[in-house]
């Protein structure tokens, strides 16, 4: 089997994990493989049924069109032995041989133990003279700091004179101090390699406001339960924020531009992309012409590639092509943060958590759930009046959507 080209202008991919043992049988579309390409990651179905023989490691970075396994299509299936009869003998060996590693780390961890305990018996070996320990004392540097030059490694006078404390570094808890290193995916080095691009090739700045939530709160409570029996999905903040870039877009379409090399595209479509936790770590998956969606329509959208994308299936194609980017980091509890671009866009719109504060309204100091939000953005294009002038419409369109996102009539955007 040859590894498949996982989309356009990737060459190489990264075997994440094997899901077989070699000198297992695999059936045809079975998923033998998880592959880390530098934008998503993919299983890899068997192409045919019999036993296959690994030729690659996991971890071992292979090309495209490489071949990474042989099946042996000839070979017949072992008889009273499934899948997961196979499984769980590995898994059984596998821990036997965890039970003996075990016993053996105990035995050689007892052997040291009695070693030490036979050198500290030992007079000579290690030991300070009287006048070397009190010279010891006094600097407050224990014996066992000190490697002695007299008869049998004993600790002189003169070692004790020269011996220098070591640096401290406070005082070790009675914790673990162990820790461990894991090799990053391809993915997510792929991602910070972006990461340092967008802040080192770009000259990103960020601008801040904050939103009074109130009226999609009160929307929210009337209609969100006739809302998700009628469309079977929740009507969540994704679409009236997604919905107010979209009219802001229209606004400042500098913002939905990209630099390439000496000149500048501007976009006339809104593709909307939104940052998702996955299990390989922060993907982007994007809602293509975003300006063409409706509340249901946004919720539907953000819904299936949100599942998509925590369950590991999310292609390239879906992560490809975006203008402008939509982060939410409220969901984690932020306040407040400045979003990396996310390169090549120019663009991106971060979300915090909602906060009941203290404002003024009308005269009167008032309580009202706010959301601070920020723009961060790529100066070269978007200048200050564009990006402040950007954030302004969102805020507007936020705290007035019956009027600005619905056009007066609610249950028609909301296809009650």
């Amino acid at each position: 089997m040859k590894v498949p080209s996982p989309g356009e202008s990737i060459s190489e991919v990264e075997i994440a994990e094997w899901l077989v043992q070699d000198g297992d049988y695999v059936e045809k579309d079975q998923p033998i493989a998880e592959v880390d390409s530098d934008k998503a990651t993919l299983e890899l179905p068997a192409e045919a049924s019999g036993i296959i023989t690994l030729k690659a490691e996991e971890g071992d970075v292979v090309e495209v069109g490489q071949v990474v396994c042989l099946i042996d299509t000839e070979a017949e299936k072992p008889s009273g032995e499934s899948a997961d009869d196979s499984k769980e003998e590995k898994k059984e060996e596998k821990s036997e041989e965890k039970e003996e590693s075990k016993e053996e780390k105990q035995s050689s961890e007892k052997q040291q133990k009695e070693t030490q305990q036979e050198k500290k018996e030992s007079y000579a070996s290690g030991s300070p003279s009287p006048a070397a320990k009190k010279i010891l004392d006094e600097k407050n540097i224990p014996a066992s700091d000190v490697k002695g030059t007299g008869r049998d490694g004993r600790i002189t006078k003169d070692d004790a004179v020269k011996a220098e404390p070591k640096p401290s570094m406070g005082t070790p808890g009675k914790g673990s101090r162990g820790e461990s290193r894991k090799k990053l995916s391809m993915l997510r080095r792929k991602v910070a390699e972006r990461l340092v691009s967008a802040k080192n090739e770009t000259a990103m700045l960020t601008t801040f406001n904050e939103v009074d939530m109130k009226p999609i709160f009160d929307l929210r409570a009337k209609y969100k339960e006739e809302f998700k029996e009628k469309h079977g999905v929740s009507l969540g903040f994704m679409s009236f924020f997604t919905l107010a870039v979209v009219r802001a877009l229209d606004e400042f379409p500098a913002v939905n531009s990209m630099i390439d090399g000496k000149e500048m595209i501007t976009y006339d479509y809104k593709d909307i992309s939104i940052a998702v936790s996955g299990p390989k770590g922060l993907m982007v998956p994007v809602m293509r012409n975003a300006e063409n969606l409706s509340f249901r329509g946004v919720e539907q959208e953000v819904k299936r590639l949100a599942i998509r994308a925590r369950e590991g299936q999310i292609t390239v194609d879906e992560m490809t092509g975006g203008t402008f980017t939509i982060s939410n980091g409220g969901v984690f509890g932020s306040m407040l943060s400045t979003p990396i671009i996310n390169p090549p866009q120019s663009g991106i719109l971060g979300m915090h958590n909602i906060v009941e504060r203290p404002v003024v309204v009308d005269g009167q100091v008032v309580v009202r759930p706010i959301m601070y939000v920020a723009l961060s953005y790529d100066h070269r294009i978007i200048d200050g009046r564009e990006s402040v002038g950007f954030l302004v419409e969102v805020k507007k369109a936020l705290e007035n959507p019956e009027e600005l996102l619905m056009n007066n009539d609610v249950k028609k955007a909301l296809e009650l």
